[in-house]
């Protein structure tokens, strides 16, 4: 599915429009049918992976437990229990990505761990970790300062492309110079 064409779709919409799409969305995701399929198909233990709003990503569980509408999922990255319903598990592994209009970045295009750089209000680069995602700002983490930034100001580092500036921010804070 392209999330990204649909967005773009909604954009037109008015509120009232989207308001009557959620609802209609909000009784599929509540589907007795719909849940018990899901359900069928997962087993205590499996490795799974579910959809993550607050950090837009998918992070990789096992399952604990199984319940009537949700499961008791533990995190592989933190160890962490959460209890989570089934329509955010990602069964089919589908492609989360979605891109900003014109390709640029805001909320539903960035996730928690992306490297982003950016320029102050002095002009100088700085190059950080995504660490939050707000409504208008994203929380950057530049070495041990964080920073809000709005997600116009924001560049996308592809981990090649870091080279020797995390390098010397790790170093930074490892006490190595």
């Amino acid at each position: 599915m392209n999330y990204s064409k649909m967005l773009d779709e909604l954009n037109s919409a008015s509120l009232f429009e989207l308001y009557r799409l959620e609802q209609a969305i909000r009784n599929s995701l509540e589907d007795p049918n719909r849940i018990k399929s899901i359900k069928d198909s997962l087993r205590v233990g499996q490795a799974i992976e579910y959809f993550d709003a607050e950090e837009n990503r998918l992070v990789e569980a096992r399952i604990i437990e199984l319940k009537r509408t949700r499961a008791l999922v533990r995190n592989r990255h933190d160890e962490k229990l959460w209890n989570i319903p089934f329509y955010h598990i990602n069964l089919d592994h589908a492609d989360i990505a979605i891109t900003g209009p014109t390709g640029k970045l805001d909320r539903n295009s960035l996730k928690v761990g992306d490297n982003v750089a950016f320029k102050d209000r002095k002009g100088n680069e700085r190059f950080g970790k995504v660490i939050k995602l707000n409504q208008k700002t994203a929380g950057v983490l530049v070495g041990t300062e964080r920073w809000k930034v709005g997600y116009s100001l924001l560049s996308l580092i592809i981990e090649g492309e870091l080279g020797s500036e995390m390098n010397l921010i790790e170093g930074q804070l490892l006490g190595r110079e």
